[in-house]
């Protein structure tokens, strides 16, 4: 053997020593967690509708039964009581605009700990009344978690309040686990467990527990594509900072893996699958049908991943998804509803040209032989050719999409996919109303705007006492962030321009290139 085989061989008895001297470590505090003084042990539903759909055995954890209807309480518990009791005197504090803080207010109310949580201004006041209700004391401070998160270690190095992180600590991690240990308990044989992934508190604790105990069960994380802090870490060999994360799936919004958490999921995670909001709002709609629970979008994750795992797999598994949790806002329930059928490929939006005259949209729907119009948008915009945003229902054939337009382009319909282009889905299906006029130098730009007292008018104050606003479009849908859309004239080399949106602080992109600004509102 070469001295370079004998050098690989050792690195790998090491990590196989690191990995089996961790996993011993974990399962002795899964087993030895008290949660069960607070928690329940959540039902296992057999989803039998998506199981014959699916042709798996499907599964679902349900972590929504929890007091809390969220897994969080699990590790909240676990980790106050391991606390000494030093650490209790003065009280914990967390930051936390979700289950986090709900969880912690339960579980310090239930061991006779003052429990203070520091929520975002931004957070909805049915959040922040659970929280009261719960025991915890609510202060609202800062315009986002980062800022909450900053406020809460100031409070705990100056009130002496032992700090309490969401995910990223061995016992939170460990009460997580306990997930697992009731799951075993509950179905002999399983092929494949989906887990939801945030920061990476539930994925390491299951993932641990599951590999030391049934080591060909495969461990699948699952992730928002917009937030997949995770799969980012994996790529670059230790955890690294997201530039901006999506905010629908707000339970798994994390920039940065937890150091903790990737420490074990590299070791006992098989695979990582990423899905979009799409996906996640077909999800929701399933677990609606099959159990008449709301999942919130990040409880929802699990699922989602799974269906995308069928499209490939052998079928005849046994599948585990994990309903992480039920804290949904009821207002982001028309979002919900708006997007699930393009998650489940049942529903298409196109632009489609057809000629300006009387007679053509009859003769349009006539081509479609007998297929449902979901969507028809149009606004007179000159005297030869329309411009039409319409969607229509699919069966959900994976190749349905791409015969449609095939058909409509043989009839020499020029068409336009927008099935998969958020600023179509997000902004112009609601804007149809003409191209614009005679604006010079025109460019749009996307933004996620703070649902806060004040956020419009220090926009406006930021970017519209400079510049002209061309377009404005506005969207809630119910969470912490809306959605704006924004038009500007601007001179070619602007640099002011970046250095005030810099300033402004908002997560943005520019879509002066898309294709749906420019087929329905571009000159």
């Amino acid at each position: 053997m070469s001295l370079a085989q004998q050098s690989i061989s050792s690195k790998q008895v090491d990590l196989v020593n690191e990995r089996d001297l961790l996993g011993l470590a974990y399962l002795k505090r899964i087993l030895l967690s008290p949660v069960y003084d607070v928690a329940i042990e959540s039902e296992l539903t057999a989803l039998t509708k998506l199981s014959t759909r699916l042709g798996n055995q499907v599964y679902l954890k349900r972590e929504d039964q929890q007091p809390v209807h969220s897994f969080k309480l699990r590790g909240a518990y676990n980790k106050l009581s391991n606390l000494a009791e030093d650490q209790c005197i003065h009280g914990v504090v967390a930051a936390s605009a979700g289950n986090h803080a709900q969880g912690l207010a339960l579980a310090a109310s239930k061991l006779g700990i003052k429990a203070t949580i520091v929520m975002p201004i931004t957070t909805p006041d049915i959040k922040v009344d659970n929280v009261k209700r719960l025991g915890g004391e609510v202060r609202l401070m800062g315009k986002s978690f980062n800022e909450a998160q900053t406020a809460a270690f100031e409070i705990a190095e100056q009130e002496q309040k032992t700090f309490i992180a969401p995910f990223d600590d061995p016992d939170v991690i460990a009460g997580q686990g306990t997930v697992a240990k009731e799951l075993l308990q509950q179905l002999n044989h399983i092929d494949a467990v989906f887990i939801p992934c945030g920061g990476g508190g539930l994925l390491a604790g299951m993932a641990v527990y599951l590999k030391q105990l049934k080591p060909e069960i495969k461990v699948i994380g699952v992730e928002a594509e917009d937030s997949a802090c995770l799969k980012a870490a994996l790529a670059a060999g230790e955890p690294v900072d997201l530039e901006q994360v999506g905010l629908f799936a707000d339970g798994v919004a994390v920039k940065r893996i937890g150091q903790h958490t990737f420490d074990v999921i590299k070791h006992f995670c098989d695979d990582v699958i990423t899905v979009n909001s799409d996906e996640i709002c077909a999800a929701i709609k399933d677990i609606f049908e099959q159990t008449r629970v709301i999942a919130e979008p990040a409880g929802a994750l699990s699922l989602a991943a799974l269906n995308k795992y069928c499209q490939t797999s052998a079928g005849d598994e046994s599948l585990v998804a994990i309903l992480s949790g039920a804290n949904m806002n009821f207002h982001s329930l028309r979002y919900v509803s708006e997007r699930c059928e393009l998650g489940e490929q049942k529903e298409a939006v196109f632009s489609v040209t057809i000629p300006e005259q009387k007679g053509s949209f009859k003769r349009f729907c006539q081509s479609l032989g007998g297929r449902v119009i979901t969507e028809f948008n149009y606004r007179y915009a000159g005297s030869d050719l329309a411009n039409i945003f319409v969607g229509f229902r699919l069966s959900g054939e994976s190749d349905e999409r791409q015969q449609l337009i095939n058909s409509l382009s043989d009839l020499d319909y020029r068409v336009n996919d927008f099935t998969d282009n958020e600023l179509a889905k997000l902004h112009v299906r609601y804007m149809i109303g003409g191209h614009k006029p005679q604006v010079t130098n025109e460019r749009i730009f996307r933004f996620q705007f703070p649902e806060y007292p004040g956020a419009l008018e220090q926009f406006l104050l930021t970017l519209g006492e400079h510049w002209n606003i061309t377009l404005f479009h506005y969207r809630n849908h119910g969470a912490a962030f809306g959605q704006v859309l924004a038009g500007f004239e601007l001179g070619e080399d602007d640099g002011a321009f970046a250095e005030h949106l810099a300033d402004l602080g908002y997560e943005w992109q520019e879509e002066t290139d898309n294709q749906a600004y420019q087929a329905f509102l571009r000159h």
